[in-house]
């Protein structure tokens, strides 16, 4: 049933998805031209509550929990896993009040209205896979960004969205840069849950009536760890939430 309501559903959702995307481009990009950051940031924000609950126009919930008491006077690196482009909205709109950037495919910095001009111009990191030195430089400047304006950053380690929602071996290579330019930095573990399904059949149809959950989970203090213990350690609290035992 979610699949044939899907069929009807999606051309809704993409429309109010799509006519979002184009309408907050020129309101971006007056927001930072004639404003700066932090107007932009606003706009940013507001544009990214609109996407997430573009998910109700496919019979979706919408679920964000944290019962942690997460500093706003110290960075963030939030470490997630990924199961569809459709996890982020929730993320930035969310932890709004937490100056989060994504490191992201460079590819993305053209031709997506909203999209493209946000990770442009609004302080991530833009790497190029095929060049790691590139992808490390950007990723230490993002680190100092970090560091100089106490914004935090968000990691998908798996380095790939899982298809099916089965957690992917977290990578330790951009929780180890990040962490030697802002070693103080607070990392904290979010699950994210069934936003793979949105997508289990391809982009259309998508599914109707999926409950999409994301949770913050314990914050984990870096002191005295090394880059890897604290990469398995946010890997193991989000395969708990998910219930999902390592594998050989």
């Amino acid at each position: 049933m979610n699949k044939f309501l899907g069929y009807i559903f999606s051309p809704i959702f993409y429309l109010f998805f799509f006519l979002t995307l184009v309408i907050f481009q020129p309101v971006q990009w007056i927001c930072y031209k004639v404003f700066g950051y932090k107007a932009h940031k606003v706009s940013v924000d507001i544009l990214n509550f609109f996407l997430t609950y573009c998910d109700l126009f496919l019979g979706a919930s919408v679920s964000f929990n944290n019962k942690f008491d997460i500093p706003t006077n110290r960075s963030i690196i939030f470490v997630a896993n990924h199961q569809s482009m459709y996890d982020i909205p929730a993320l930035i709109w969310f932890l709004r009040k937490y100056h989060v950037k994504f490191i992201s495919k460079i590819e993305l910095t053209k031709g997506i209205p909203s999209i493209s001009f946000n990770l442009k111009y609004g302080g991530g990191a833009n790497i190029d896979r095929k060049d790691s030195k590139q992808a490390v430089s950007e990723i230490i400047k993002l680190g100092r960004r970090m560091k100089e304006n106490t914004w935090s950053t968000m990691i998908f380690p798996e380095g790939t969205r899982s298809k099916d929602g089965k957690l992917k071996t977290f990578q330790v290579g951009g929780m180890a840069t990040l962490l030697k330019v802002v070693p103080d930095a607070l990392v904290v573990p979010i699950a994210i849950e069934n936003s793979w399904k949105l997508v289990q059949y391809g982009k259309y149809p998508l599914s109707f009536g999926e409950r999409l959950r994301w949770t913050v989970l314990e914050p984990i203090e870096p002191a005295g760890k090394k880059p890897e213990e604290v990469t398995a350690e946010a890997e193991n609290a989000i395969r708990l939430k998910l219930n999902q035992a390592l594998t050989d």
